[in-house]
């Protein structure tokens, strides 16, 4: 049996490599994601994404922030052999619209933005209110378990080498 430790360094490249397919399905495989949530309307990129190239001599790693930057150099740290590590995500469901940033290395959520709810008029709505708050937490957990469902089923198929890996290369080739 693998010491926890040793587990966690010897597979932690498949969180960075799970959101690298996100944001690829994102891009090119919105039906695929909506297999996850009936109500799913929309996954996007949010604001904020960090890449990491390890290379011979050490590692890179690039940040890119704000409402107006593009993920042009995102694209380009890509093709470089990057791995996206960290990312901002804007999730629609139904009326309700979730923001958070999901780490690849251990898939942990920061930064989470709750869909806003009515205020509590009386005691009586005390439980009512609880029991929303609790629903819009686990949501956006719900979902990113979901999706890596589907990212394991796929990468351990004979899909990931046939289609979705020709398929990544595909989009990252400039035209």
């Amino acid at each position: 049996m693998l010491d926890i430790a040793v587990a966690y360094n010897r597979y932690r490249f498949l969180g960075n490599e799970f959101l690298t397919w996100l944001w690829f399905s994102i891009e090119n495989d919105m039906e695929t994601l909506r297999r996850s949530d009936p109500d799913f309307l929309d996954l996007d990129v949010g604001n904020r994404m960090v890449l990491e190239n390890r290379l011979a001599n050490g590692k890179e790693n690039i940040a890119i922030k704000g409402d107006a930057a593009g993920l042009e150099e995102a694209l380009l740290a890509l093709r470089k052999g990057a791995l996206i590590t960290d990312m901002h995500l804007i999730y629609k469901s139904g009326t309700l619209e979730w923001q958070f940033a999901l780490k690849g290395e251990n898939l942990s959520f920061s930064a989470l933005k709750l869909p806003e709810t009515g205020p509590m008029e009386s005691a009586d709505d005390k439980e009512g209110v609880i029991l929303e708050k609790i629903y819009l937490y686990e949501k956006p957990f719900q979902l990113i378990d979901k999706l890596f469902q589907i990212f394991i089923k796929n990468r351990l198929s004979a899909q990931w080498q046939e289609l979705i890996i020709p398929g990544m290369k595909k989009w990252l080739t400039p035209e």
